[in-house]
């Protein structure tokens, strides 16, 4: 369950349990593909395949579904209905980390064209998200030929696992998760946020909304655990949604992408992923598809890429959903306060490669 103390900012710090089973121990060799590790010579972390021979093997061999994540986003036992399909992609990310962009990564590689045929929304569908009918869902979900690609914003522990399904997740520095968050609250419109919290107040949870200071509400936000036995905010926690991949990072079905690499190699990170999931792409095609999952392509066709399968009009500006994607963009606003509170948390609940890679990447 872990323990609870207080900061001298005030806030309430919730320490998950402290997991003391000794680390796995990976091979340093690049590989490029879906298996990773820590290189140290190298002096930062990198891609790999596992060391097979001699390898340290504490850790659970499969992921469990330990917790039920239901919150004002998300009630994940809705995954109880889901039936896999062999090659299966569930995207799972903390929201704001690059879930749209990977979908449409997805569909780039699976579809091998753009423009698409129909909205992007219509072809990966949010599953545990409780606003639209599940049997809805799942209709559409059973109807489709292609390889399906589905979204949601539970962690591994969560979902449901299986062996003939991939688990892509993506990872952003949570500094600036935290504050495209804050940017995305601006662009959601009013009534959609009353329709959140009328679902919310059906399913009897109590919600709480973030302090109106960004500060104080930064504070609030990092200290939370994000377990939901723990309390506090479960619904968008970075660190806790990490954790639950990269004990598992050595799994073949497990794959594990940043946002900073996506910005500074969109192509080669797209070539990364489709030799991960084992698709096929004509060398010529690779300029076109790069192209399209641009974050300014995208920008310029919100219309259709932008998230509307909670609700056809949940946006004030449908472009402004892809706001800019920077780094850094907390750097002048969060004070020495928060920034010592953030270090501190960091590496109280992350091992040092999982902290440095959730800030920097594989690249970094």
């Amino acid at each position: 369950m872990g323990h609870f103390r207080r900061h001298r900012s005030g806030a309430i710090i919730r320490h998950p349990a402290k997991d003391t089973r000794p680390a796995v121990r990976y091979a340093n060799l690049y590989a490029g593909g879906a298996f990773h590790g820590p290189d140290h010579r190298a002096g930062r972390l990198q891609q790999g395949p596992l060391e097979t021979e001699g390898m340290i093997m504490t850790q659970a061999a499969r992921p469990e579904r330990k917790y039920v994540y239901n919150n004002m986003m998300t009630d994940s036992r809705r995954w109880d209905a889901y039936v896999p399909r062999d090659g299966d992609i569930i995207i799972s990310t903390p929201p704001k980390c690059g879930t749209t962009w990977t979908q449409m990564i997805c569909a780039l590689l699976i579809f091998q064209k753009f423009p698409l045929d129909r909205k992007l929304s219509e072809y990966t569908l949010w599953l545990d998200m409780p606003l639209r009918p599940l049997g809805e869902i799942l209709d559409i979900y059973d109807s489709q030929t292609h390889r399906r690609f589905i979204k949601t914003h539970t962690p591994l522990d969560g979902v449901p696992y299986f062996d003939n399904v991939t688990y892509l997740f993506v990872a952003r520095d949570p500094r600036d998760a935290f504050f495209s968050m804050g940017n995305h609250r601006k662009n959601t419109k009013p009534e959609m946020l009353e329709i959140m919290l009328r679902s919310a107040k059906e399913r009897s949870l109590q919600m709480q909304m973030p302090a109106s200071d960004v500060r104080a509400a930064f504070r609030n936000w990092i200290s939370a655990s994000g377990i939901p036995d723990e309390g506090g905010m479960a619904e968008f926690n970075v660190l806790h949604h990490a954790r639950t991949f990269w004990e598992f990072r050595h799994l073949p079905n497990i794959i594990m992408m940043h946002y900073s690499d996506m910005k500074a190699d969109l192509e080669g990170q797209m070539r990364r992923l489709a030799a991960a999931l084992n698709i096929s792409v004509e060398e010529g095609l690779w300029p076109q598809l790069a192209d399209a999952a641009s974050f300014e392509r995208m920008k310029e066709n919100a219309d259709t890429l932008a998230p509307s399968g909670a609700h056809p009009d949940q946006w004030r500006d449908k472009a402004a959903f892809f706001n800019k994607g920077e780094h850094g963009q907390w750097q002048g606003v969060l004070g020495e306060e928060e920034l010592a509170l953030y270090r501190q948390i960091m590496k109280e609940r992350l091992e040092p490669d999982l902290a440095r890679w959730l800030e920097h990447g594989w690249k970094g």
